[in-house]
């Protein structure tokens, strides 16, 4: 894994360093850069594939008129280096020479028989082009932004605020979408006038117009076999090949892998098929933690001793998770109120110890329909069947339920449930998922801010999978509705950003976009039948893990954040959310977030995801914006 950055336009090798030097944690094994008149790329590189100087980076073709910085891996590199067609002088056995040679015989087209994670920046002289390119599920990270006629990009954001040309300004319409998803959706930034490369997706740049346009398009994706022509026994034995093919090319490097071992049915179907492929016992990771609501470390032993993997387990302390919150929240460009992010950076740093690639389950919630609230879209039409008063009823008596702060307890599940009807449906799943609905954010906002914003619809962005100009049936378009935003933003973005923090290279083969076409493709009957959820995943793996495995409940790989805000973590959550902090940045009404921290603390309400939300928003302002105050 790698991180590039670079210009077109106005810049230098000096401007280059610094942005490429910020990100220096994510290639701590090389570094290069090439400036060629008003274009500049640069690389940090970890070594992977081709550990020689075969892999540095910028990398040109033999005419060193076609240049590359290149983030990711290609799974496939091997294939396609036979499908070249002219006579190549290989300076090694990188990936990243195929996708050069690969341009100069075919064009763009080259960029839609890659397989793997990758995001590339490739300028072709010759036609005076930059092409920006993003993976087809975003697993790598890419953002840019244009200043006047210059084009300035990166790995990450720190490395655009490095250019001289760009001003730092906060986005306040992306705040505003914080504080309901709990993450910025695509293509939005904290930054303003930054954005993400859409997965999929080519940016085109020759000096003055961007152009993007997609390469893959996911949503033809959901089609369906007929289940008539497609039985039960096919689907099952295709999901295991496809699956089994992902993990296998997922394996290949030069530098020792390992993989992340929960316990939970998704990672442990991704250490099997490692197991399996591999010639001795491979390396398997898990933590835990001494609270045993959110401790999956047993489940991880018994499928480690199962597989007979080389497992590695560490217990870590609450003390040893928390003392690292605010640098971890820092290190991000922009603020994630997924508390697992903690845990995540903590088995990051285990693993890198003795790996450098790990593999992970990511990817088969949403690919399966595997969390809580697909289920929960079920009883969604017959909540919605009964009369309102009925429902009203209802809606008093949950929230009057007592509150418990165990891991996704009973008491939580509803209240999220009937929360999520309060206004337009298409946005019931970010509203079970999210923080702030916006009636709350009407109160949180202080009289400037609310009127900057009201007109602002900050689910616009989700609209469009809901369009009727596709025809999908409605489980489909909430499948890709969580493909698209939180997998996207948050799963992948804490695991690129967590790993990376460490120098380490996590990759997801449920990812694979064969894997994505297979599953996608599927009748939805073949992921959930009634409460049973991952059924065809269930399927492959009875009779080759333990029923205990196959069978448990998903737990989710958090920490018991609503407990630890009302001891461990409580002189921070008041120091950041005193009344001296919230009224300096003219955002929010001190009393709502006084009320907010009271009814937690006296665990009348659980109010963890809203605060958490605040404490990470203002562990930013004082990281990247520390004299941010709202001008309206």
């Amino acid at each position: 894994m790698c991180g590039i950055a670079g210009f077109y336009g106005s810049g230098s090798q000096e401007v280059l360093d610094r942005m490429i030097d910020v990100v220096a944690y994510r290639g701590p094994d090389d570094r290069g850069v090439f400036v060629h008149g008003s274009v500049g790329l640069g690389h940090r590189r970890l070594s992977i594939i081709d550990t020689s100087s075969g892999g540095h980076q910028p990398l040109a073709n033999s005419s060193e008129t076609i240049w590359i910085v290149f983030n990711g891996e290609i799974y496939n590199h091997r294939e396609l280096r036979t499908r070249l067609t002219q006579p190549h002088q290989f300076k090694g056995t990188s990936d990243t020479e195929i996708i050069v040679y690969l341009y100069e015989e075919m064009g763009i087209e080259a960029f839609s028989l890659l397989e793997g994670m990758f995001a590339i920046a490739l300028y072709d002289i010759r036609k005076g082009e930059l092409f920006l390119v993003r993976d087809r599920m975003g697993e790598k990270p890419l953002f840019w932004t244009k200043v006047g006629t210059t084009l300035i990009f990166g790995s990450e954001q720190k490395s655009i605020l490095e250019h001289p040309l760009y001003t730092k300004e906060l986005n306040i319409r992306a705040l505003h979408k914080y504080l309901s998803f709990e993450y910025v959706p695509t293509p939005h930034s904290f930054f303003l006038g930054i954005e993400k490369v859409p997965p999929a997706s080519l940016l085109r740049f020759s000096g003055s117009e961007v152009v993007i346009q997609t390469y893959w398009d996911i949503t033809r994706t959901f089609f369906p076999h007929q289940k008539e022509s497609f039985d039960e026994r096919e689907a099952i034995q295709g999901f295991g090949e496809v699956l089994s093919q992902s993990v296998e090319k997922c394996l290949v490097s030069d530098v020792p892998v390992g993989v992340f071992l929960s316990g939970g049915i998704d990672s442990s179907a991704i250490a099997y098929y490692a197991q399996k492929c591999a010639a001795v016992p491979i390396d398997t990771f898990s933590i835990g933690f001494r609270e045993p609501s959110f401790d999956e470390s047993s489940y991880a032993r018994i499928v480690a001793a199962h597989l007979k993997t080389r497992h590695h387990e560490r217990i870590f302390s609450v003390h040893e998770l928390l003392s690292g919150v605010e640098d971890t929240i820092a290190h991000m460009d922009e603020p994630l109120a997924d508390p697992s992010i903690l845990p995540t950076t903590l088995l990051s740093q285990f693993a890198r110890e003795h790996v450098t690639v790990a593999l992970g389950g990511d990817g088969g919630d949403e690919l399966l329909c595997g969390y809580d609230t697909f289920r929960a879209e079920q009883y969604a039409s017959l909540f919605l069947y009964l009369p309102e008063s009925v429902r009203k009823g209802i809606a008093v008596v949950v929230d009057h339920l007592p509150t418990s702060f165990e891991n996704i307890s009973l008491d939580f599940k509803l209240k999220k449930f009937v929360s999520g009807f309060d206004g337009d449906s298409r946005y019931r799943h970010i509203r079970w998922l999210g923080s702030f609905s916006r009636n709350e954010k009407r109160a949180l906002y202080r009289p400037g801010v609310y009127e900057a914003l009201a007109s602002e619809n900050e689910y616009s962005d989700i609209d469009s999978f809901f369009s009727t100009d596709t025809p999908l049936a409605s489980m489909a378009r909430i499948q890709l509705l969580y493909q698209r935003t939180y997998l996207l933003d948050d799963i992948l973005t804490k695991v690129d950003r967590a790993s990376m923090l460490s120098s380490l290279e996590v990759r997801a083969p449920f990812l694979n976009h064969r894997v994505v076409e297979y599953l996608n493709a599927l009748p939805i009957e073949y992921k959930m039948q009634g409460r049973y959820t991952k059924y065809v995943l269930k399927k492959l793996l009875h009779g080759v893990l333990p029923d205990t495995i196959v069978e448990r409940k998903k737990k989710g790989f958090g920490i018991p954040l609503a407990e630890w805000l009302t001891n461990e973590l409580r002189p921070l959550s008041l120091e950041l959310l005193s009344r001296e902090a919230v009224e300096y940045r003219g955002l929010f009404e001190f009393t709502y977030v006084e009320q907010l921290l009271a009814d937690h603390m006296a665990k009348r309400v659980d109010g963890r995801k809203k605060i958490w939300t605040l404490m990470v928003l203002e562990m930013w302002f004082r990281a990247w914006m520390p004299r941010y105050q709202f001008r309206n």
